[in-house]
């Protein structure tokens, strides 16, 4: 997983510090963006990263609300990552919650029951993976909004649910890493997207430019990386803010005024 290229996000995650090459491990990543400016991107560029070492033991349970597998594959396939390979060879297992009904029930089941039965499928499924020899499972969430929708806009559902896949941080030594869209929620429903950033390990906040719309930036990123219990990496007590270009087969991480 440490065989990439670093650039500037990958160095703010921590995936440059040659003494924990694995620095998402036991951690929560929340990617937050907003209409103008979506985050989808950074969630490419980690999937990617999770499959850069074929002989790796790294495997993704992906959690799609969002898009089809077919979506997926498609990007990753021109960032170099063949999404259905790496399913066929049981590093990658996909959620299609688009066919599953969860995002458009009959109402025949709670709204806590059909998360409760999600959570026990991502159980067994990371049960499956260790039992292979998987060492370290990343769990994919897209997006938490239409984790909502499935939860009847309970967000209290929604809290209960992460804290179950929390669980699995300390347990198993697995990673959560989810988009949320920041500027969905009402006022009255602030307190989730506080409670998600509370529950964060790594909060990467997208958003366009403060100057406006630019050619060749695509917007900015603020990415905070708290501290890890037990390290002392300056690095991870800092919040770090740089842009962005995204390209067909990857995105460009630059500094402010460092762009040619």
């Amino acid at each position: 997983m440490d065989r990439m290229a670093s650039n500037l996000l990958d160095g703010a995650i921590g995936f440059d510090d040659p003494t924990n090459p694995s620095p998402l491990i036991g951690r929560l990543l929340l990617v937050e963006d907003c209409v103008e400016t979506s985050g989808a991107f950074v969630l490419h560029h980690l999937l990617k990263r999770a499959f850069s070492s074929p002989n790796s033991s790294n495997a993704v349970i992906f959690l799609a609300f969002s898009q089809s597998f077919v979506h997926y594959d498609r990007i990753l396939r021109k960032l170099g990552c063949n999404l259905a390979a790496q399913r066929d060879n049981g590093r990658f297992v996909f959620f299609d919650m688009l066919t599953l009904g969860c995002s458009d029930r009959s109402g025949k089941e709670t709204d806590e029951g059909v998360l409760v039965g999600l959570y026990c499928k991502i159980q067994r499924a990371v049960d499956a993976l260790i039992q292979e020899n998987k060492k370290h499972v990343t769990i994919v969430i897209d997006d938490i909004s239409l984790l909502e929708v499935a939860a009847n806009g309970s967000s209290n559902l929604v809290l209960d649910f992460l804290h179950y896949c929390h669980t699995l941080l300390s347990e198993v030594g697995c990673s959560i890493i989810s988009l949320d869209h920041e500027d969905v929620y009402m006022d009255i429903k602030r307190p989730l997207s506080l409670q998600l950033e509370y529950l964060a390990d790594v909060l990467i906040k997208v958003g366009p430019l403060a100057t406006g719309i630019a050619k060749d930036v695509h917007g900015q990123l603020t990415v905070l990386n708290k501290p890890v219990e037990g390290l002392q990496d300056k690095l991870r007590n800092r919040v770090q803010n740089f842009q962005f270009y995204i390209k067909e087969n990857g995105t460009e991480f630059f500094y402010s005024g460092s762009r040619a």
